[in-house]
């Protein structure tokens, strides 16, 4: 039985881009991937320009006339600024370009306009508040680099640049289906021993947080033909198939049987609570991923373990989970196998804490969403109140 790092690192292994590159809006590229690192244009910004509403000057000019400097020449942001005299300032407004001739520009609120002339702020200082060609951007330098998930910050730098499309991976499709002849589909009347099916919306909605696309197999019955049928469909429609429940040791658990038998198995079982009936392996080419049954332990081995891997197949570059630190709000004794536990993470004035929820069942499919981080204990390790500990957020 692999422990969690090992499995992470197994699945790393194996998992590289799958999807075309295609060209996109950059207006509607958000939470897509880049394919190629971008290089800039052009400068950013493109020439000198003023970063406040003020006058601009030639400092030495100023110093020579005691800081008070007939106004020659309006500048509003968008206008073609001429050469500024010796001996003269511009009004000169936010983002305007800065004139040749000067190399300062004084705040609006410090300087004093009457009958043409400026009384400019005598504590100015020679270059300030002028924001230089190129200081944010360079042309030629690295813009973004393959691998980058688009979030709004990107696509403003990208249209900085004035590109109005560039190079994406195409959304993952990710092919999911339920086992179980208990299972029933929410919207139909449930009989004696069975439940409504939770692992679907749930796998759906986590897939598609991720940018990525659901192909939605439904529910399977515990059945080696029926099983087969599905990952045979999953296989040919979606570049990764993921199941959920079927993949523990009993009678009815036919998927990694199945999966063997269409292609390989490369691991089985993580020591990883809840969730320790976890597979990996390929149909045919296809990569396949085999969550247990249980609500929660699918939820907690899709963030720990199937999301890195989805997101590296997506190409994404920042596919390992962030970690963060919080003090722990109760003890714990420690297990076995690595715990993750539905926590809730508080804001305080001392800072972060987290509790977890009274209810760690893996059924108890509340506590995940009464959460918003899970609590990683690692093996054989107690947790006591005030401990730092590690949390990943949802």
């Amino acid at each position: 039985m692999l422990i969690v790092a090992e499995a992470i690192s197994r699945l790393s292994e194996q998992a590289t881009p799958v999807c075309k590159v295609t060209a996109a809006s950059v207006k509607h590229a958000l939470g897509l991937v880049i394919a190629k690192d971008v290089e800039a244009l052009i400068d950013v910004p493109p020439a000198d320009n003023s970063a406040m509403d003020g006058y601009a000057f030639c400092f030495q000019d100023a110093v020579d006339n005691h800081f008070q400097l007939p106004v020659r020449q309006r500048i509003p942001a968008g206008s073609d600024p001429e050469k500024l005299p010796m001996n003269a300032a511009a009004r000169i407004f936010t983002g305007a370009e800065i004139p040749a001739g000067a190399d300062t520009v004084a705040l609006q609120e410090q300087c004093t306009e009457h009958d043409g002339v400026v009384q400019l702020d005598p504590s100015s200082v020679c270059g300030q508040h002028i924001r230089l060609r190129g200081q944010d951007i360079a042309a030629g330098a690295k813009l973004l680099a393959a691998g980058t998930c688009l979030r709004a910050p990107e696509l403003g730098v990208l249209s900085s640049q004035g590109m109005s499309h560039t190079q994406v991976y195409e959304p993952l499709k990710v092919a999911i289906f339920s086992t179980g002849d208990e299972l029933v589909e929410p919207g139909n009347i449930i009989g004696p021993g069975q439940i409504y099916n939770s692992n679907l919306s749930m796998l759906i909605g986590l897939i598609e947080s991720l940018g990525m696309q659901a192909v939605d197999l439904g529910t399977v019955a515990d059945t080696p033909e029926a099983t087969r049928n599905a990952l045979v469909a999953g296989s040919q429609t979606a570049d990764v198939v993921i199941s959920a429940g079927g993949v523990s040791v009993g009678e009815e658990d036919h998927v990694r049987q199945v999966v063997a038998e269409l292609g390989s198995v490369d691991f089985w079982r993580v020591a990883i609570k809840p969730g320790k009936p976890i597979a990996f392996g390929r149909i045919g080419n296809k990569p396949f991923i085999g969550l247990p049954g249980n609500p929660v332990s699918v939820f907690v081995t899709f963030l720990v373990l199937a999301k890195p891997f989805l997101l590296a197949a997506q190409g994404r570059s920042d596919a390992l989970p962030l970690i963060m630190h919080a003090k722990a709000s109760f003890k714990r004794s420690g297990e076995s196998r690595e715990v993750y536990l539905r926590g809730r993470l508080r804001n305080s004035i001392e800072g972060p804490s987290v509790d977890i929820h009274p209810n760690q069942s893996s059924g108890a499919l509340s506590s995940v969403a009464w959460g918003n981080v899970l609590v990683r204990q690692k093996r054989g390790v107690d947790i006591q109140i005030n401990d730092l500990i590690d949390v990943l957020v949802y």
